[in-house]
């Protein structure tokens, strides 16, 4: 238990030295939030190129000869290992973008407090909530599609071990009538990704509007 609280307390303190970095380059937990965003966004982008590149060598492979099914496992093989690495990188984007914005929206709740002038807090406050709602909901939206991941690379592997074991044309010619079930799972997938990823770009354009008009209004 202890070394659970020094771990966390070195975490947020490396935060906060991240962040006071980041300033110094006139970057703000704002800007750091919609940098996070993007990353996340071409995270998952690239996820669902690469389960649809994945499906289509899955297809290749039901339709080989024997003398050249090794070949083809080893594909399919590589293509499990790229989308499995895809899906990591889907997660850890999708985790920063929800520490950042954690962070900005708790100092934002904290610094409330320091208002002397009540109707600049009520003001404050209302778009603290919402700004968090805008990006809870964009949060939301990518860990839905995130959850699709997992059932779509699960039978995936059991096939790629299936052909490991089994490098011969009938066993291929038994996983034909898989392919149905697994280009209705992508499919889902993909659509789950398209959601997500257009959910991040309406956040990221909202953020970067109210940026610009924030600039405009500065003295």
């Amino acid at each position: 238990m202890a070394l659970l609280v020094a771990a966390a307390v070195s975490t947020v303190a490396c935060d906060r030295v991240y962040y006071k970095a980041m300033k110094r380059f006139g970057m703000e937990k704002r800007d750091i939030l919609v940098d996070r965003v993007r990353d996340a966004q071409k995270a998952q982008t690239e996820a669902k190129q690469e389960f649809q590149t994945a499906l289509e060598r899955f297809k290749t492979v039901i339709e080989v000869e024997d003398s050249t099914l090794e070949k083809k496992y080893e594909t399919l093989s590589k293509e499990l290992e790229r989308s499995e690495d895809k899906a990591r990188k889907v997660h850890d984007r999708i985790k920063a973008v929800r520490d950042v914005s954690d962070d900005l929206f708790n100092e934002w709740e904290k610094e409330l407090g320091k208002y002397s002038d009540r109707s600049l807090r009520a003001e404050s406050e209302r778009d603290l909530r919402e700004n968090r709602r805008r990006a809870d909901a964009m949060i939301a939206s990518m860990t839905r599609a995130e959850e699709r991941i997992p059932p779509v690379l699960r039978p995936l592997r059991d096939r790629v071990l299936f052909l490991k074991h089994n490098l011969n044309a009938r066993a291929i010619g038994a996983l034909g009538k898989e392919l149905v079930t697994m280009r209705d799972d992508v499919d889902s997938l993909v659509a789950g990704l398209e959601a997500a990823i257009k959910e991040a770009d309406t956040f990221i354009k909202e953020m970067d509007a109210e940026k610009a008009a924030a600039g405009t209004n500065s003295p």
